[in-house]
């Protein structure tokens, strides 16, 4: 029951209907067994300020950021976190004693998931299929985690050779073309190879990078962030050629978790929120 002891949570955005975190975030609340509540709130771009100003004046403790607000919301916190700051995005947001704080809890989710399936990327020879707004994250979580190299597979080298310019003073990485010679030698000696493209989400369920399953080792290990569906085909292949696959569930529940963990100090009992994720994906 929702009274006026119960601590408000929220996540910011625009559009917001389609958010899983409401459902996923209170089932964990409700497992629990704390009086919390967690809401999905519409933002438009030209009222972020008055949002943010507004979640503080009412007491809000924390709330999850979404697009398009991840890097707009920046200018309006008091601080920011080294993972938000290197990323340059902000997801999540802590308020104590009116003091505002940005985090990125994206990292521990992308790990997480590996850790919980007993794979740990330090040491390893990753391939990451992407540079996108979501590569940022996995590799700055990868360059935390000590990988021992890191080879970024795309389809435009100029666009992500910024992305690895921007990441140089931490790690040298590789951009290549995708579909070159040299990007199939790297896969030949990679351990860990990351989807972080929206190549086979629904409804686009027929697509995935081109990658060449020949060059792949069987038997390292295959993530991709996507969970919409729950095995892509990228995913597919990876598991009929012998390989270890994860999808992107247990990263969005893990930031999910990281971010309330950062609010309250209450670690959330995970399965609960990835059975909730599940159901809404199965009814929409």
């Amino acid at each position: 029951m929702i009274t006026g002891q119960t601590k408000n949570f929220g996540v910011i955005g625009h559009p917001i209907g389609h958010s899983l975190s409401p459902a996923m975030q209170n089932a964990g609340i409700q497992a629990a067994g704390l009086d919390c509540v967690y809401i999905a709130m519409p933002v438009e771009e030209e009222d972020l300020a008055q949002a943010v100003t507004g979640l503080k004046t009412l007491g809000f403790q924390g709330f999850n950021v979404t697009i398009p607000h991840k890097q707009a919301i920046m200018p309006f916190l008091d601080a920011i976190d080294e993972d938000a700051r290197v990323i340059g995005a902000v997801n999540a947001v802590a308020i104590q004693d009116g003091f505002m704080t940005g985090y990125n809890t994206d990292v521990v989710g992308f790990l997480q998931g590996m850790h919980n399936h007993g794979f740990s990327p330090a040491g390893k020879h990753a391939v990451l299929l992407g540079a996108g707004g979501a590569a940022r994250a996995i590799i700055w979580g990868l360059i935390k985690e000590g990988v021992a190299s890191l080879t970024i597979g795309v389809r435009n080298v100029v666009k992500a050779q910024a992305v690895a310019d921007y990441f140089r003073p931490y790690m040298q990485i590789q951009v290549m073309d995708w579909q070159s010679w040299e990007f199939r030698r790297m896969l030949i000696k990679s351990q860990l190879l990351i989807n972080s493209t929206p190549l086979g989400m629904e409804p686009n369920t027929l697509t995935m990078p081109p990658i060449d399953w020949a060059a792949v080792p069987a038997g390292i290990f295959v993530y991709d962030i996507i969970y919409t569906p729950a095995e892509t085909m990228f995913l597919r292949m990876a598991r009929e050629h012998g390989c270890q696959t994860l999808n992107g569930e247990d990263m969005l529940v893990g930031q999910g978790a990281e971010a309330f963990r950062i609010w309250t100090g209450h670690q959330l009992p995970t399965e609960p929120m990835a059975q909730a994720l599940r159901k809404c994906l199965e009814n929409q």
